[in-house]
């Protein structure tokens, strides 16, 4: 990476402070109907379009065929076709289902997550597009058909042991979404990653029909090329999965490639409701080489503290009905 510019850039659009009070607004937003947090949300992305989003060193991806190519087609949104991809530079292509595990702190939430993707194309655009049919995650989230979530995924682990192994365990409370993994780093090497699924992919983010109804929610990230030019091979052989219950009826029951990226990973992603909307890679770099990281506006304590003051109203309306209602009896 010759500049260090867009990194700095994006590590500084996340403020720990605000972060902590827009976790602490969610508990309040939660009282309010859904069509009215994304309403909220979808307003405030006009200001700030723009969240920092820091993927934090080790996240990683494993690699799954689809057993069932007709079933995971049902799982992708309107104008979306189920697509082949390949991990690595020069290897076949197949029809995968990815479930990445990563931490991260963004503009919006610090914590894990786990996302379960079908690679499809958008037949709009003809770009290769990731898209997010599911997620768990240990603190905050959003999307349109659940609002601003609390934790679907509490105490889930995404860490490193010293021995050199990636150890995750992120499970719903129910067990019914669960996957627990040991992966030893020993053996693993760089290699160069497939430029149209890591580059191209993600400039073309979507949300299933379960997560967006009626919409994808097509979103795009902007970072820097070289972090998504290669990263670890992790060997199968030192892969240990306690259990895998996420979809597992669609897919293999191994994966086929584990991808590892041993340094952290600087993105601005596309706030609810923008769209970068970039439609090349030659887009994509020019939108870095450009970006001026002084004139962004980004999420404010003073936008939070009025989303939060229109929350708590609307919990107090909701609290004073139910007492009418009930006195009513």
């Amino acid at each position: 990476m010759k500049s260090r510019r867009f990194l700095k850039g994006t590590e500084r659009m996340v403020d720990p402070v605000t972060v902590g009070s827009i976790h602490f607004l969610q508990g309040f937003m939660g009282m309010l109907p859904r069509a009215a947090q994304n309403a909220m949300l979808e307003r405030s992305s006009k200001k700030a379009p723009y969240m920092g989003f820091v993927v934090e060193p080790y996240a990683t991806f494993l690699f799954y065929e689809v057993t069932d190519v007709e079933r995971a087609a049902r799982l992708l949104p309107e104008g979306f076709r189920l697509a082949r991809s390949r991990p690595f530079a020069g290897e076949p292509e197949a029809h995968y289902a990815i479930i990445s595990l990563f931490r991260a702190h963004t503009s919006a939430f610090w914590g894990a997550r786990a996302e379960f993707y079908l690679v499809a194309e958008d037949e709009r655009t003809g770009l290769l597009s990731w898209v997010i049919v599911d997620y768990l995650s240990d603190t905050i989230s959003h999307d349109r058909a659940g609002g601003l979530r609390g934790p679907t995924a509490p105490g889930s682990v995404v860490t490193t042991a010293a021995d050199g192994h990636v150890v995750a365990d992120v499970a719903d409370e129910r067990g019914e979404r669960a996957v627990a993994i040991d992966a030893s780093l020993a053996g693993a090497r760089m290699r160069p990653l497939d430029a149209r699924l890591w580059v191209e992919g993600n400039l073309s983010v979507a949300y299933g029909p379960e997560l967006s109804p009626g919409d994808a929610g097509v979103f795009a990230l902007t970072f820097d090329a070289e972090e998504m030019s290669e990263a670890l091979d992790v060997p199968l052989d030192g892969l240990r999965i306690s259990w895998m219950t996420w979809y597992s009826d669609l897919v293999a029951a191994n994966p086929a490639r584990v991808v590892c990226f041993p340094f952290a990973q600087h993105l601005l992603s596309d706030s609810p409701g923008a769209a970068s909307g970039y439609t090349s890679v030659d887009e994509l770099d020019r939108a870095v080489r450009e970006v001026d990281f002084r004139s962004i506006p980004r999420i404010s304590l003073a936008s939070t503290r009025a989303a939060m003051l229109a929350g708590t109203a609307a919990s107090l309306l909701i609290i004073v009905g139910l007492a009418v209602a009930l006195a009513a009896r």
